[in-house]
Parts: C-alpha cells; structure tokens; sequence
C-alpha cells in the first residue's frame, strides 16, 4: 500500500511517537487525524502541518463513542487506511510495596484499560471502517499498527501493570491479523525501547544518559522520528503482517 493518498488516523498523535509519526506520515504524502486528549497540542500540530493535511479530534481511546467519531472525521479527508495506536500511560507499583501493602487494584485496572482495551478499542472500530474501503493491490485494505513495548518480554520491577497491558497488546497482535485477513487489512505491533519521549524529558541529562547504558548499539534514547519511520516503512511493506518488531537497540531490560 502506498502512503502518500492515504488516510491516516494516529491515537496519541499530539506528543511523542504518537507526533513523531503524524509528522512523517503527512511528510509522506498522507493526511492524519490526530487523536489525543491534548487538544492544545492537537490543535497546534494540525495548524504547522496545515488544516489540508492533518485535523484534530479530541478522544479517549476508551470510549467507543468518541473514536466513532474521530473515524467519522477521517472520512472528511478521504478513506481511512490506517490507524496507528500509540496512546498509553505507564505507572510504577510493586504487587507488594516494601511494607507489604499490595497493589492498587484499580490503578492496574486503569493501566491494563487505556493500554490494551483502549488499544482494542481502537482497532476494533478502525477495522469496521477500513474494511468498507475499496481492495487495492492483492486485495489489501489497509494496516493497523499497535504499540506495545519491550516491557511486555522484559517488565521490570513496578512495571507489573505496564507490563501486564503491554503483554495483551502483543498477544492480540497473530489472533487480530488471523480475523481481519478476509478484510484485507495487515496488523503489526511495534515494541520501542527507550524512547526520548516527552516522559523522560523532564530527567537531568546525567539519568537520561543512564538508561541509555543497557542499550546495546547506539547507545542511545530512541528518537521518535525513527518510531515514525517504521510505521512509514510497515504501511508500504504489504508482506509485513502479525509480527511484533522489537525497535530497541538491542535493549535487554534488566530487573530495575
């Protein structure tokens, strides 16, 4: 499938990889719908990219309502081919704190809701409308393109609920291919490592550097751009489907 003409619809698309690949994928030729909570950013990112290009549409990803309507306000762009997951939270607990108090259950609920059912959300509803576009080349629909983490192979110590969320979001990825195949419509997960995303940016240049030290080659945060481009590169790849990709530099999480 070819980016440039197609219409895309990016959740968490007003900061970070959601942003990162919103830029890339209007630079590539395609327009977006910019999904997220944010509508100050969201707003600001659809002006720099231009009202023809990218449009905003104020969501939670949990509510089936509004991504109707974000998916709706595709349509205004053309036929929606792609969406591409990448709103999350992430909260540090222990299932036993050090004074022996289990984990906030409805913290795990919250986490496991906005990562993996709100991701289901999502692809569940995106599936509904780009099923109804019209087969190109080999019958090809369109792609999904979820987020999960290395978190989901690797959880460290208080990322039980993280990882938890992260885990369904790659064991959704065979069985959601396997179902949507009949539609024409590819389903890829991508597993970033440590990313210079707005979460980390408030840390003091010495521990950014520091989580950068278990990183194989380069040794460095991930650059979201580089998120952006795979996504580019998974759109335009029609043999690329079911697969999770690890986008990591090599990254092993140790326990903490």
């Amino acid at each position: 499938m070819k980016l440039s003409g197609a219409v895309v619809l990016v959740t968490g698309g007003a900061s970070g990889l959601g942003a990162a690949t919103v830029r890339r994928l209007v630079a590539g030729g395609a327009k977006a719908v910019i999904v997220d909570r944010d509508e100050a950013k969201g707003q600001a990112l659809a002006i720099e990219l231009g009202t023809a290009n990218a449009v905003f549409a104020k969501a939670d990803v949990t509510d089936p309502a509004q991504i109707e309507a974000a998916i709706a306000q595709a349509a205004t762009l053309g036929t929606l081919r792609v969406a591409v997951s990448c709103a999350g939270v992430g909260w540090a607990a222990r299932t036993l704190d050090k004074t022996g108090k289990p984990h906030d259950l409805e913290l795990f609920k919250t986490v496991v809701g906005i990562n993996l059912v709100g991701t289901f959300n999502v692809l569940r509803l995106a599936a509904s409308a780009i099923a109804k576009a019209d087969p190109l080349e080999h019958g090809e629909r369109g792609v999904i393109v979820n987020t999960a983490s290395v978190a989901a192979f690797d959880g460290q110590i208080g990322q039980i609920a993280y990882a938890a969320s992260k885990a369904g979001v790659v064991g959704m990825t065979l069985p959601a291919a396997r179902d949507l195949a009949p539609a024409g419509i590819r389903v890829v997960t991508i597993a970033p490592g440590i990313f210079d995303t707005p979460m980390l940016g408030a840390l003091p240049e010495d521990k950014r550097a520091a989580l950068a030290t278990d990183v194989v080659f380069p040794k460095r945060l991930g650059d979201p751009a580089e998120y952006g481009a795979l996504v580019a590169a998974i759109i335009e790849t029609g043999y690329l489907n079911a697969e999770t990709i690890r986008l990591d530099g090599g990254i092993r999480m140790p326990p903490k």
